[in-house]
């Protein structure tokens, strides 16, 4: 029996990182994957490639495989000493052991009859152990706060790393027609079932999650599914109460002020905010607005007002 040589199989060498031999790994293994391969010796080569990093990605087994190979060559004769016993098991966490793959001579005298205890050889393995679900992938995407209230359809152009049947990366575009829910929060994630990276062998491709963000608004601010706007008023129509016209994000209303409001409170108008399970509710935030004393008429009538209602708005500072 010969001595196997597991990192150049993988391609790598005896110095390589666990992340430079998962890489190897992935790569060499889409290359030599049955289904995609046109080499002759795709199947067997797969194989290798998959023994070689059963014991190569766990480092405990790799440094074992270390310590014993540092007497053999590649080519030479090999037997295990028969002090060898190894300490290893391949359970069900294992990328060979969970399917109860086929191994090579080399690897049933280091670590015994794994395929047995498994419940014996199944060369099926080797058409599973690439059929892996393709990766999800996440995108950013914009919509108005109009959108958002109404629902619409969105056309997206993404991008993202697909892999070929040689192993490469390439970036591939797709455009897609996005539905947007109505009352569809900030934040909120669209599944694209299907649409992200594709899978191998005979498993289906992941999923695409489209990321919600508002754009900014100039009038309304959100809170959830609560709408804020400041509306600014009059001292007058603060002081003796008055009707006035509100926007929202569908249409106008009309608002009753109470007299003696004061800058900043808040008067609710009951869903009409975003659409939801619960409608949010509009919160329009008064400012009351000062106007200029620009002429002497103007002037006085302030003084008038100071001599008439007479207060200290800062006499809590005291």
């Amino acid at each position: 029996m010969q001595y196997k040589d597991y990192y150049k199989v993988l391609e790598v060498p005896r110095t390589a990182t666990q992340d430079e031999i998962k890489r190897s790994y992935k790569k060499l293994a889409r290359k030599f994957h049955p289904d995609v391969s046109k080499e002759k010796d795709a199947e067997q080569r797969f194989k290798e490639v998959g023994e070689a990093y059963a014991v190569l990605k766990d480092p405990k087994k790799r440094a074992a495989y270390d310590q014993l190979g540092s007497q053999w060559q590649e080519g030479q004769g090999f037997t295990p000493p028969p002090e060898w016993k190894t300490q290893f098991s391949f359970d069900g966490g294992d990328i060979f052991a969970q399917q109860g793959g086929d191994f090579s001579d080399f690897f049933e005298a280091l670590f015994g009859g794994i395929g047995a205890r498994q419940g014996g050889k199944t060369s099926g393995f080797y058409q599973r152990a690439m059929n892996e679900k393709g990766r999800n992938h996440h995108a950013s995407i914009e919509i108005s706060l109009e959108e958002a209230f109404h629902g619409t359809v969105k056309t997206i152009t993404v991008q993202f790393p697909e892999i070929d049947s040689s192993g490469n990366y390439n970036n591939a575009s797709r455009t897609l027609n996005v539905k947007i829910p109505k009352g569809i929060g900030d934040g909120q994630s669209i599944r694209l079932a299907g649409q992200g990276g594709a899978g191998t062998g005979n498993m289906p491709a992941g999923d695409l999650y489209l990321d919600i963000k508002y754009q900014p608004h100039p009038l309304f601010r959100v809170e959830q599914h609560n709408l804020y706007i400041t509306v600014p008023i009059t001292p007058w129509e603060a002081a003796l109460g008055t009707t006035i016209e509100v926007p929202t994000l569908d249409k106008k209303l009309n608002l009753k002020i109470p007299p003696n409001v004061q800058t900043k409170q808040k008067l609710r108008l009951k869903g009409q905010g975003l659409p939801g399970k619960e409608p949010g509710d509009l919160y329009v935030v008064l400012e009351i607005v000062t106007p200029p004393a620009t002429t002497e008429e103007a002037r006085n009538l302030y003084r008038k007002m100071a001599a008439i209602m007479p207060m200290n708005p800062r006499a809590h500072l005291r």
